[in-house]
């Protein structure tokens, strides 16, 4: 069984697939790895580490892919790599599926197998393998990191001989785990938190992180999650009720992190151009939805723009990975976990179980045809 690890064809993408720590227990699963030159560089992990590791270290994509039974990847195949892959090659990867017919189409006629780690169901046993929650998680803390370097105050009260310095106000908008980690960074840091979610259930987790909770709590309200704990697109008439509440707190606020994404759809608009001009001067928004169209006015993927009123609007593309060797780590252990499932330890070899609930979630192509339900071509 052949374990190919490549680098990533985008050069804007600093993390890894996998780490010494899983080439070693890919190894001790009888798996010969083979890491793709330099791969590991730009999170902190030289090809020597690989090598103790037991790796085989291979110069260029093509050596690296040769007759590897599994690839492993940050991101899905870009098109000059999928010819280097075996036909009936199983791939696993962050794959971007929404709206990337083209893409997928493109991996089916490579005659690859690919699975998207972001479909992962949120079930008890595919804890370990949320790449969303391990990959949020760090973009909550590093959002908050982003926004203290920002800003040009100090983030607790002081209290100094020169006087007391109050403490920075940090406003979280969208308390899923990337939200929690945000609050949860932010109080560490001195600051006073509010936070608003349209899911009920995120009221008594805010709360219990020190911070308040800020929201129009009407019916509409107490009926707002997905059977999968996502946030329901909310109606018309609700989402100007809480505009209304935000605007007048937004005003007040130092520092404001968004984090709203519904899978499959563009990134809600919660800030307006209005709130971002109620603000003070050298204010700070961080859009961590910029790369699927921001959740602020005026965002602009991998800029940092300020407006004539000194308001900055930080929109950082793959927050995780500016933070590369940790988010790395998480990655590749969420990889392990999934692909430790699709071997046959016995024999030494993969052995996909077509029927595991974890494959059929997560199984986009297979034998040259799209085959995910939510993703397969529109008939004519």
């Amino acid at each position: 069984m052949r374990i190919a690890v490549l680098s990533e064809a985008d050069p804007a993408e600093p993390r890894v697939a996998a780490v010494p720590e899983t080439v070693k227990k890919f190894v001790g699963l009888g798996a010969e790895v083979v890491v793709q030159a330099g791969a590991g560089l730009k999170a902190g992990v030289p090809d020597a580490e690989y090598e103790a590791a037991g790796a085989t270290v291979a110069q260029g994509a093509e050596e690296t892919a040769r007759d590897a039974d599994l690839v492993l990847k940050v991101r899905r195949p870009a098109a000059e790599e999928l010819p280097l892959l075996k036909k009936g090659a199983a791939v696993v990867a962050i794959m971007d599926p929404y709206g990337r017919e083209a893409e997928l189409k493109a991996m089916a006629d490579a005659g690859v197998t690919s699975f998207a780690m972001e479909l992962m169901p949120r079930i008890t046993r595919a804890q370990v393998m949320d790449v969303l929650s391990s990959q949020a998680n760090l973009a909550g803390y590093r959002a908050v990191v982003d926004g203290a370097a920002e800003y040009g105050r100090s983030m607790p009260m002081m209290m100094t001989a020169a006087g007391t310095v109050p403490a920075a106000r940090v406003f979280v908008m969208g308390v899923g785990v990337a939200g929690l980690q945000a609050i949860a960074t932010a109080r560490r840091l001195g600051a006073v938190v509010t936070a608003t979610d349209v899911r009920p259930a995120t009221k008594e987790q805010v709360e219990s992180l020190g911070a308040k909770f800020v929201a129009v709590e009407d019916e509409e309200f107490k009926q707002a999650e997905t059977a999968g704990g996502y946030a329901k697109e909310m109606s018309a008439e609700y989402q100007q009720k809480q505009a209304e509440l935000v605007k007048g707190h937004i005003a007040k606020q130092d520092i404001v992190i968004t984090t709203a994404l519904i899978p499959g759809r563009p990134a809600p608009k919660l800030v307006s151009e209005e709130m971002v001009a109620s603000m003070k001067p050298g204010s700070v928004l961080v859009d961590l939805a910029v790369e699927r169209g921001g959740n602020v006015a005026g965002a602009k993927a991998g800029e940092i723009v300020t407006t004539e009123k000194g308001v900055k609007i930080v929109g950082h593309t793959n927050v995780a990975g500016r933070l590369a060797a940790t988010a790395s780590s998480l990655y590749a252990r969420n990889l392990f976990a999934f692909v430790e499932t699709l071997i046959d330890k016995e024999a030494k070899a993969l052995a996909i179980k077509w029927d595991d609930e974890l494959v059929k979630a997560t199984n986009l192509t297979r034998d040259g045809e799209v085959v995910h339900a939510s993703f397969q071509p529109k008939a004519a």
